[in-house]
């Protein structure tokens, strides 16, 4: 996700920090699970600070790394969309977390029966997993999370959705090249949208008073 370990962990403690500020910032609990996405992320990159220091190969860490950014995230992407979208956005919602469901479900298959290795090249770690039916995968994966977004009848998550899809593209070419792994960068973006996003929300509505 980043170029190096230091990277990782800068990158990360700084994510994790803007989730921080997320949370604490919610006001209406439905809201919760996105907003506690870049605690998530940050995460993420954390561990990854810990393969590039050991070197990569197949540890408890790149287990780790795979277990968020695969089955984990298909689910809590639209998920959390689902908790925060208007109610009338919520049915269309359906296809992408059922979609999320079922993607995970196979991925998390596929990390429980064979093995992921993590593999440093150059400014990058490449992650090698065998995936049945990759292309169905990717294309389940990209309208779980960037789908849900899109689809999430919130115009700051709409935002989101396209800096997702168009950052995911940009930062996968990159990587794909071996040039450099510029995700955590595209992770803190979307931080501070989400970030953004939560100060935008409205109060939650008071209880009315009995009597």
């Amino acid at each position: 996700m980043c170029w190096s370990a230091t990277a990782d962990l800068v990158a990360g403690t700084g994510v994790a920090a803007l989730g921080v500020a997320c949370v604490a910032r919610v006001r209406r609990v439905r809201d919760l699970p996105l907003a506690a996405l870049p605690l998530l992320l940050g995460a993420h990159q954390i561990v990854e600070s810990v393969l590039w220091d050991s070197g990569g190969g197949s540890g408890p860490a790149t287990v780790v790394w795979a277990v968020i950014a695969l089955p984990l995230l298909a689910v809590w992407m639209p998920a959390g969309v689902m908790c925060a979208a208007p109610r009338y956005a919520r049915r269309r919602l359906l296809l992408p977390l059922a979609t999320g469901a079922v993607t995970a479900a196979v991925l998390a298959h596929a990390l429980a029966t064979g093995p992921v290795t993590a593999e440093i090249r150059g400014r990058t770690v490449g992650y090698v997993l065998d995936l049945p039916h990759a292309p169905l995968l990717v294309a389940g994966y990209l309208l779980a999370t960037v789908g849900s977004l899109l689809l999430s009848g919130d115009r700051w998550l709409l935002a989101l959705g396209v800096l997702a899809g168009v950052g995911a593209v940009g930062c996968w070419a990159l990587w794909r090249l071996e040039f450099v792994s510029t995700w955590c960068a595209f992770a803190a973006i979307c931080s501070v949208v989400l970030l953004g996003w939560v100060r935008a929300r409205p109060t939650a509505p008071s209880a009315p008073s009995p009597g």
